[in-house]
């Protein structure tokens, strides 16, 4: 290599030497004997200049922790609330809930809606990671998802581990932010307390096929509703859900979907109300077995939605329980009892959002829960099944200046409790900073 440069160095400066030479016909022996010192005083010179070179160590690379430069995202969201029912007492007749969970429209008057912040990057060539914190209203801030994701696998198998949204049903796996309304229908609500989202591992395959076929299996700790916190090893709920879709012509496209989620609570608290219309604790311990179809349909002329378009979206829940019920679980009213319990309850919602023009949408819901067969057993001189279906009607209209805010105006007609109908004014604001991945279908 030494060799190599310190030819190429002394053939660029002799040139120019060799160039006057050419330029004389008859060059005297005097100008050759002048030249020959000057030439060798500079063979020298770029000699010592190689050895130099090589002798000096190439610079340090820079090292891997200078490359880490997540996305950050951030979602900022209020809403005024203008409600005829106090909030306070809000509860879905016929569907117990454990009193943390998330129902109904929130607090009134001028409220910080739920906001998050999420980072997310590449970890290395096999592996993806990302982080959300979800701000709620009550300055109370929350671990959303934390988890990490294979990128390289083969045959179209994807691993996802830490915590996160189920891939079940069509709203579930979506962010607050990206729905059509300001809240969630009923059936999540009442069967899955809004969403579900659980720390564990999750396998999904994209199948080779000409048209949209995933299958997905899900492991984990099984403690959000309808699962429990136990102090066990291994697993507390399990998923399986299969999605197809494709595209009709240019203009139409759709997805399709089955779900399934089992999980078995302990000592699970309800907050519920007997026959007498007395506040009282529950505790459910038993198996949760909930099914849901769902369907998504999108038109957009020439595939092109920004103009126009419209979607239809509507998912089928139902649920069956079967274990034993305690009544008056914390002895507060000194009638505690424990008896098998066994119900089967369904609900379903379907909706239709339709951009008009550019920027502007007007949106529908119409949704409703069956109350099915319960049977309470011996708490039944206690706790009956109420003979009344909750229902909700629910209208929107919303303007979308870019990609990154939303104004939305909403109005919900509520009959979730027996014999109150609830009339819900909602003015709502999004808005979304910094990088910002692509929605699913």
């Amino acid at each position: 290599m030494r060799r190599i440069l310190f030819v190429a160095v002394t053939a660029a400066v002799m040139a120019p030497g060799t160039a006057l030479a050419a330029a004389s016909d008859n060059p005297t022996p005097a100008a050759e004997t002048h030249a020959e010192p000057g030439n060798e005083q500079r063979l020298q010179s770029l000699e010592e200049r190689v050895k130099q070179l090589e002798s000096t160590p190439p610079p340090a690379p820079a090292t891997a922790a200078n490359s880490f430069n997540p996305g950050i995202s951030l979602i900022l969201s209020g809403l005024y609330a203008n409600l005829s029912q106090d909030p306070a007492n809000y509860r879905i007749s016929g569907f117990p809930l454990p009193s943390g969970a998330e129902l109904g429209p929130g607090q009134r008057g001028v409220s910080l809606a739920e906001s998050e912040i999420a980072l997310y990057a590449s970890i290395d060539p096999y592996f993806y990671g990302m982080l959300t914190y979800a701000i709620a209203p009550d300055n109370t801030a929350s671990v959303e998802e934390a988890f990490v994701q294979t990128t390289a696998l083969s045959h179209g198998l994807t691993i996802k581990a830490g915590r996160f949204y189920s891939g079940i049903g069509y709203l579930n796996s979506q962010h607050a932010h990206t729905w059509d309304f300001v809240d969630a229908p009923l059936a999540y609500q009442a069967f899955l307390g809004t969403q579900f989202g659980d720390d564990g591992i999750q396998v999904k395959w994209l199948a080779p096929t000409d048209i949209f076929l995933e299958l997905g299996s899900e492991l984990g700790r099984g403690r959000p509703y309808p699962g429990s916190d136990r102090d066990k090893n291994g697993f507390g709920a399990g998923t399986v859900f299969a999605h197809v879709g494709g595209d009709i012509g240019a203009s139409h496209s759709w997805r399709a979907g089955l779900s399934w989620l089992g999980t078995s609570p302990q000592d699970q608290e309800l907050s519920d109300m007997n026959i007498a219309g007395t506040a009282v604790t529950n505790s459910f311990s038993g198996d949760t077995r909930l099914w849901i179809a769902d369907f998504v349909w999108k038109y957009a002329p020439s595939g092109n939605p920004s103009q126009t378009n419209f979607k239809l979206q509507a998912e089928y829940m139902r649920r069956q329980e079967h274990g034993d019920l305690t009544y008056d679980s914390d002895g507060a009213l000194g009638a505690t009892n424990t008896a098998s319990y066994d119900a089967r309850q369904s609900g379903w919602y379907i909706q239709g959002v339709y951009q008009f023009m550019p920027y502007w949408r007007v949106g529908l819901r119409t949704e409703r829960l069956d109350q099915g067969t319960v049977d309470f057993s011996s708490n039944g001189s206690n706790l009956a099944r109420p003979d009344f279906n909750p229902s909700k009607n629910t209208v929107m209209l919303d303007y979308n200046l870019s990609e990154f805010s939303r104004i939305r105006v909403q109005y919900a007609l509520d009959q979730s409790r027996e014999d109150v109908t609830d009339r819900q004014w909602f003015v709502q604001y999004q808005m979304s900073l910094g990088a910002h991945g692509a929605h699913q279908f």
